[in-house]
């Protein structure tokens, strides 16, 4: 498996974004417009407010599914243990700790002006038959959507006691269109290639890796595969420390229709009841 690395800036970067995506379902942006102080200062106030018992006043809504979920809650679909983690939903319309600044919304909009540019990458470089398959153009299937989800994780130490089957992210794809995972304060994350062999993503400052969720999978009747990945736990030769993640999940509005079989919320109830959610 070939995960490109892509120069945001690069004349060709919209060509060799989606040729990665298309045979990979991962690429990795550098030199993109996102505020990596903003990144770091977003990073450092999770950090306190996980570390802290006010997390518990923020326990999520099983029905909306916004706000704090406690370590253990999710499960990959078809994996019977629950991943080692915590984590917190935030959404524009949802809970929000009033602890925190607003940095971390300010973090979700650059994101999110970003997935723009790069659902538009995606359909311009798509084939005719490919783009023919769509309900409506990409972009306008996430036009003021309340689903776009920036989901915060952290991954605390391994106490020593765990399940020996547990992972801090069992295998799994992704629900949504595309994801952005601004690059995690520790290594862990991997793609299993074409070839059932798993691959390590750079965890480097500054990078964004991008894959595709099984919504674009569906939408494009598999011309963009949703490649299976994972969070390993620590190695002995590394620290046993917590890791953090902020994932941005770009989902389309409910009424979308994916395809012959689902609209966009048929779907994610589906996947939340698999993976323990819902």
């Amino acid at each position: 498996m070939n995960v490109q690395t892509v120069n945001f800036m690069s004349k060709d970067a919209s060509v060799t974004f989606t040729n990665s995506l298309q045979r990979t379902g991962f690429s990795v942006l550098k030199n993109h417009p996102i505020d990596l102080k903003l990144i770091d200062d977003v990073y450092n106030e999770w950090n306190t407010f996980f570390s802290n018992k006010i997390k518990e006043k923020y326990l999520f809504n099983k029905k909306t599914q916004d706000g704090f979920f406690p370590f253990q809650s999710e499960n990959a679909k078809g994996y019977p243990v629950k991943d080692l983690k915590e984590f917190f939903h935030f959404y524009t319309w949802g809970v929000f700790p009033e602890e925190l600044s607003k940095k971390t919304s300010l973090l979700f909009n650059q994101l999110l002006e970003l997935t723009e540019i790069l659902l538009s990458w995606i359909e311009n470089e798509s084939p005719k038959r490919i783009k023919n398959l769509f309900s409506m153009p990409l972009t306008n299937m996430i036009d003021s959507s309340p689903n776009n989800l920036l989901r915060i994780i952290h991954y605390p130490p391994l106490r020593g006691n765990e399940d020996i089957n547990a992972l801090r992210g069992a295998a799994h794809e992704d629900i949504n269109l595309i994801t952005l995972l601004v690059a995690g304060t520790q290594p862990g994350l991997q793609v299993k290639d074409n070839n059932g062999k798993w691959q390590d993503v750079t965890c480097d400052p500054g990078s964004i890796a991008v894959n595709t969720g099984d919504m674009l999978q569906e939408v494009s009747g598999g011309y963009y595969p949703s490649t299976t990945h994972q969070v390993i736990n620590p190695k002995q030769s590394e620290k046993n420390i917590s890791r953090y993640s902020m994932p941005l999940f770009l989902h389309p509005n409910s009424n979308v229709r994916l395809s012959d079989k689902y609209t966009a919320k048929e779907y994610l109830d589906e996947r939340l009841k698999e993976i323990g959610l819902k």
